[in-house]
């Protein structure tokens, strides 16, 4: 099932340049930098794009647009990378891990920014195609705020897009393996804190107090049942638990408990359905305790949803590279995570997609957001021909 790095199916140069780019790769690995504070990762991407040709722009803030004209066609194409790391300690062990303590590219951000300029200097060199190539380079995707910020300065406006691709390494997922599929992939993300309400007391006289842990506990149980009773069986939904704290010590019955939540779907209307029920649950399971509820309820991203022409055109371009075989579909549950990438598809048509990082070596069980991860150096030149590919194949050269 593994592709090999070396196939023909790569362009020569790919292969030719595959070590300059891991170690530009590893280069931005040991140098993280978080959320939308990202100075030097832009600036070291701007200095290439510029050498390369292209005109960059900045957009929200450390966000960048590289953009490439070739001939006379009007045909537009957006390429997105992310670029920012997230707040954890790397326990990897490797020659270039993380420099900054606190910091690591868990995501494989740094392999996302590596693969796309990999392709841009390729694109530029070669210019096989007909239109207007963007690529964007955003911050805090972790954050989830770098798409909104980019757009809200005009990304679109500035950088028109017939349409938009983005894709994400998938541990687990052999090498030379992608997902591509139309529709849902992925899930929405929003967080709920809740804070309960009684009166404190001692704990030998819990008659004296009103204990919001009773309501904290009970519904920790009572959300568990919205998603296998109230959600249909075809549909995927999360609720997740993530924090609980109350009290300060043994026998104190505290005047507050706090309770967080992650909530996901695939569907808005279970997205709906989600937030209607969980403040329905958490209302009444406080009242029957006699403590109040006040929920703060925060819609972070909608669920990633690909457009069909979009989807069409992403998955012949990769399949040019990897072979049909290697293209396939999973069932929108299997993966639940959130993407940013969500806002800008929103706005315009687009695919996003993942390409798989592979099962042996580093990647053995080994997930995204874990401080043993790492992005495979052996995915930056097949990554980066489905991007060339899809730049050709959308822009294609007059004859």
């Amino acid at each position: 099932m593994y592709l090999d790095p070396n196939s023909p199916s790569i362009p020569q140069a790919l292969h030719v340049g595959a070590d300059r780019f891991a170690e530009l790769r590893h280069r931005i690995h040991a140098n993280p930098e978080l959320g939308a504070d990202v100075p030097h990762t832009s600036q070291l991407v701007a200095g290439l794009l510029r050498e390369w040709g292209y005109d960059v722009h900045s957009v929200g803030g450390h966000g960048l647009v590289g953009q490439l004209k070739v001939g006379n066609g009007t045909s537009t194409i957006g390429l997105r990378a992310d670029m920012d790391a997230l707040p954890m300690q790397e326990r990897t062990g490797l020659p270039y891990a993380s420099q900054v303590a606190g910091r690591m590219h868990a995501c494989g951000h740094d392999g996302h920014t590596a693969t796309l300029l990999a392709a841009a200097e390729h694109l530029a060199a070669t210019r096989n195609f007909n239109g207007t190539l963007n690529l964007i380079f955003q911050p805090d995707e972790e954050g989830l705020t770098g798409a909104v910020a980019m757009m809200e300065d005009g990304l679109f406006e500035r950088f028109p897009c017939d349409g938009i691709y983005a894709f994400h390494n998938a541990p687990g997922l052999p090498l030379g393996v992608a997902v591509v599929q139309s529709g849902p992939l992925g899930g929405s993300s929003d967080r709920v804190t809740v804070t309960f309400s009684g009166r404190g007391g001692h704990g030998a006289m819990p008659n004296l107090a009103v204990d919001p842990t009773l309501a904290l506990a009970s519904t920790v149980v009572a959300l568990q049942g919205i998603v296998s009773r109230n959600v249909a069986p075809v549909d995927a939904a999360v609720i997740s638990v993530g924090q609980m704290q109350a009290g300060t010590t043994h026998n104190i019955i505290p005047e507050t408990a706090m309770l967080k939540l992650s909530v996901r779907a695939t569907k808005p209307e279970v997205r709906e359905l989600l937030e209607t029920r969980i403040r329905e649950v958490i209302t009444h399971q406080a009242a029957s305790y006699g403590v109040c509820a006040e929920i703060v309820y925060e819609r972070l991203v909608p669920a990633i949803c690909n457009t069909p022409e979009q989807t069409a055109i992403a998955r012949r371009a990769v399949a040019s590279v990897l072979g049909e075989e290697r293209v396939i579909q999973v069932p929108p549950s299997s993966q639940m995570g959130s993407e940013d990438f969500a806002w800008m598809l929103e706005k315009r048509p687009g695919c996003y997609f993942a390409l798989g990082n592979g099962l042996g070596g580093q990647w053995v069980g080994c997930s995204l957001h874990n401080d043993g991860y790492d992005f495979n150096d052996k995915l930056i030149p097949i990554g980066a021909a489905c991007w060339v590919a899809l730049v050709e194949d959308q822009l294609r050269a007059e004859a």
